[in-house]
């Protein structure tokens, strides 16, 4: 990341929008924008299967159940569009084949990909394709819940909207198994048959 051209660049477009970058209280702003983005977008280039793939364990067939969820990781990330934050929360489900990985790595792994210019759409589907060539799971479930910045803060400004997105691979995008996974998602009751909390296994 060139942290100069970041800070050359929001001094112009502190002057582009008629104020100084020069006055006191934005002296320092062009260094914490380069800080910020510099959080913000640290997993371009990083290879989340790799991620899923060295975080999982291999597990003996008694122990791996027919399904594991991990509900409400956080995550934020930056709309490709506006460059602005969207913030929501991502729940996974994947039906293990011989290894199963943990809720850290997992979390791990959803900030690495949200930590790139995104799309919601697109993260979904990216984190659902780390998950399944990284576990070489036979299904995978991806539901994300977010808020966007550029619909809150411009244009209609609908500041209660939240959108949601899902995306499946391999046995969990089968319309049935499908719908019993989102059902078991939103079933905040622990104990549901067949359904494990994955732990922290990495």
């Amino acid at each position: 990341m060139d942290r100069d051209r970041i800070e050359r660049a929001v001094r112009e477009l502190l002057i582009g929008i008629g104020d100084d970058p020069s006055r006191a209280g934005l002296v320092d702003t062009p260094r914490r924008v380069a800080d910020a983005y510099a959080e913000f977008f640290s997993g371009i280039g990083v290879d989340a299967s790799v991620l899923v793939h060295d975080g999982a364990v291999p597990a003996e067939s008694g122990e791996i159940g027919d399904l594991v969820i991990v509900r409400d990781i956080a995550f934020r990330s930056v709309c490709e569009h506006h460059l602005l934050p969207f913030l929501g929360t991502a729940q996974i489900a994947y039906a293990p084949g011989e290894r199963i990985i943990g809720l850290g790595t997992l979390a791990r792994v959803v900030d690495a990909i949200a930590s790139r210019p995104q799309l919601q759409e697109r993260l979904g589907e990216s984190i659902a394709d780390a998950v399944q060539q990284g576990l070489a799971a036979r299904g995978v479930l991806v539901v994300l819940d977010a808020v966007h910045g550029c619909v809150t803060t411009r244009g209609a400004r609908q500041t209660g909207s939240s959108t949601v997105t899902l995306a499946a691979r391999g046995s969990l995008a089968e319309p049935r198994a499908r719908a019993e996974a989102v059902a078991l998602i939103g079933a905040r009751p622990s104990g549901a048959p067949g359904t494990t909390a994955a732990g922290d296994a990495a």
